[in-house]
């Protein structure tokens, strides 16, 4: 079972993001603040966990944590100052949500800028050691597939109900067949050409 957090006594707030490698759509991010005592045999990095394990788990983390909180960047923004910006962007927007102010912060992966004043580290592969980062994966992961989900609705062409705007070769099929969305990064190769794609599709 993985460790609750990296400092207890501290409202330690656990980070992370989904959605950085898709090709369209926001990308999502979740901070949570778990109590220290805080247990679960279940709870691990969302990518290790079926579709039913995730949302099994969110109302239990939405349940039990001291504060939790969703940030998000859209695709215009991601194209405006690039993706790994736009993730932290979102890690702070969802800081920035959070009810319970941290007083350590710990994010998944290598790179961050600073929240303010308080104090923070990364953890490459966090979301496989800390139950607060994996809390975090498991509500952006959730929550950016219920995104794609309504996304689909309106552009079911893309298959995004599967592919949650991955590059799967049938995302990438329909964008030569179809042209792109609004909802499309277009600072990103979307053919795999290594072309950038430039042209709009309906809107």
């Amino acid at each position: 079972m993985l460790e609750c957090c990296l400092n207890r006594g501290l409202y330690e707030a656990g980070c992370d993001e989904a959605g950085r490698g898709c090709l369209a759509g926001a990308v999502y991010a979740a901070a949570v603040i778990l109590p220290d005592d805080f247990q679960n045999e279940l709870l691990n990095d969302s990518k290790q966990l079926t579709a039913r394990q995730r949302y099994a788990l969110r109302p239990i983390i939405e349940e039990a944590a001291v504060s939790w909180a969703l940030g998000i960047v859209t695709p215009q923004e991601i194209d405006e100052i690039n993706i790994l910006r736009a993730s932290i962007l979102a890690m702070h927007r969802a800081l920035d949500g959070l009810k319970v102010r941290p007083g350590f912060i710990i994010v998944d992966g290598n790179r961050f800028t600073p929240y303010g004043d308080t104090p923070w580290k990364t953890i490459v592969k966090g979301d496989g050691k800390y139950m607060n980062i994996a809390a975090a994966s498991v509500l952006a992961k959730t929550y950016r597939d219920d995104y794609m989900d309504r996304l689909h609705e309106q552009y079911p062409a893309y298959g995004w109900n599967h592919n949650k705007g991955y590059p799967a070769r049938a995302h990438r099929d329909a964008i030569r067949q179809y042209g792109t969305t609004p909802y499309h990064r277009m600072t990103y190769n979307l053919l795999g050409d290594g072309q950038l794609t430039l042209s709009f599709g309906k809107d």
